[in-house]
């Protein structure tokens, strides 16, 4: 293997694929990036036990030439060191393969050999010859991921609640998450045929926004029994999927909610942000919202050692019963309107020790969440 690369090509690549190494991993050979040098292209390739990430560096990008192999083959070398090295270079990089998996890495002057592991170790990409592929625009997709993967449990005890749940139906991509205090939920449409329910990793979702360059418009999502796979121009990533049932959130909805108001979504969020300076100091981040003679919200936390904040807010609209005062994660509640983009925002209380509707003010964007109320001791 023989192939001279543009240093920012290269540490681009080893950047985008070594977000999934582990340099403690108990397999050695997990801790290192595999090089695949190719007639017209190098592929750099990062994994871990639950994903691996592939990236493509072609012979020419814009019309210029970053890629040069004059024999093909592959290694795999510790990313730690692979990194740092490539990183503190300045020019185009040779690197050629010598015997004993070690590798001679040029840049002008500078001369570094680096000891590699073989190839054949490595992980195989995985099989989807069952798989199913669906189009998507990226930006679409991006936004349909971050508008629900924050709410994922962070414990482990249920796996499933660790994973978004994508559901394909009726030309419509579903993505529901839970940690069972809070959920949220958006919609796409989009042509396809396929139909099915898979749980992904979040943090696969969340490595594939890191990877998204805004300059590419589709991706490409392979689905089979065990694993998802996303791909688009040079880079691709693929994940195990979940195994499990994902519990029926839409019995959660509210249907006949008591009270539902409207207020200004980024007064409403500086105004929970506010509060949750006296939250963050407790063990809780309790706000407690109420709603004062029908036209105003009373936003307001306490800490019994270092004080309380209180602030009314202007309620632009109201139906139903004029009288609410409940408690929820403030945080949680943040979380919600930084990603709800239209100016109002709506609210719906269904009771005291019910789950609180959140959904942008006009109805025209399919995403919605829900937060249970923090229950007094």
């Amino acid at each position: 293997m023989e192939f001279r690369v543009n240093k920012n090509c290269f540490h681009q690549a080893l950047s985008a694929v070594g977000h999934v190494i582990s340099l403690k991993s108990a397999a050695s050979i997990l801790s290192g990036i595999k090089i695949v040098a190719n007639d017209n292209h190098l592929l750099i390739i990062g994994s871990n036990p639950d994903i691996i990430i592939e990236k493509a560096i072609p012979v020419m990008i814009d019309g210029v030439r970053v890629l040069e192999v004059y024999d093909k083959g592959s290694v795999v070398l510790p990313a730690k060191y692979l990194r740092d090295i490539i990183y503190k270079l300045s020019d185009d990089i040779h690197v050629k393969l010598n015997a004993n998996h070690s590798v001679t890495i040029k840049s002008a002057e500078i001369v570094t050999d680096l000891n590699g592991l073989s190839s054949g170790e490595y992980p195989d990409l995985p099989v989807l010859d069952d798989a199913v592929s669906i189009e998507v625009r990226s930006e679409e997709f991006l936004e349909i991921v971050k508008r629900t993967a924050f709410a994922v449990s962070k414990n482990e005890s249920r796996p499933v609640l660790a994973g978004v749940n994508m559901t394909f139906q009726d030309n419509v991509l579903s993505c529901v998450a839970t940690n069972s205090h809070r959920l949220a939920s958006s919609e796409l449409s989009l042509e396809t045929k396929v139909t099915g329910s898979f749980i992904v990793p979040s943090k696969s979702l969340n490595e594939w926004t890191k990877l998204m360059n805004d300059g590419e418009h589709i991706v490409h999502i392979i689905i089979s029994k065990s694993y998802i796979g996303f791909k688009s121009n040079h880079i691709s990533l693929f994940s195990r999927l979940i195994e499990g049932n994902y519990p029926n959130v839409i019995g959660l909805l509210p249907k006949d909610p008591k009270t539902v108001i409207a207020v200004d979504t980024n007064q409403l969020l500086k105004g929970i942000d506010r509060a949750c300076l006296f939250a963050r100091d407790g063990r809780s981040n309790n706000v407690h919202l109420e709603i004062v003679d029908c036209t105003k919200l009373r936003i307001s936390s306490n800490s019994t050692e270092c004080g309380k904040i209180e602030e009314y807010q202007t309620i632009k609209s109201i139906k139903g019963e004029g009288e609410v005062s409940i408690t929820l994660d403030g945080y949680f509640l943040m979380d919600a309107l930084k990603v709800i983009k239209e100016k109002e925002v709506k609210l719906s209380f269904s009771g005291a020790v019910k789950p609180v509707l959140i959904e942008p003010g006009n109805g025209a964007a399919s995403h919605l969440h829900l937060i249970s109320p923090v229950r007094s001791s």
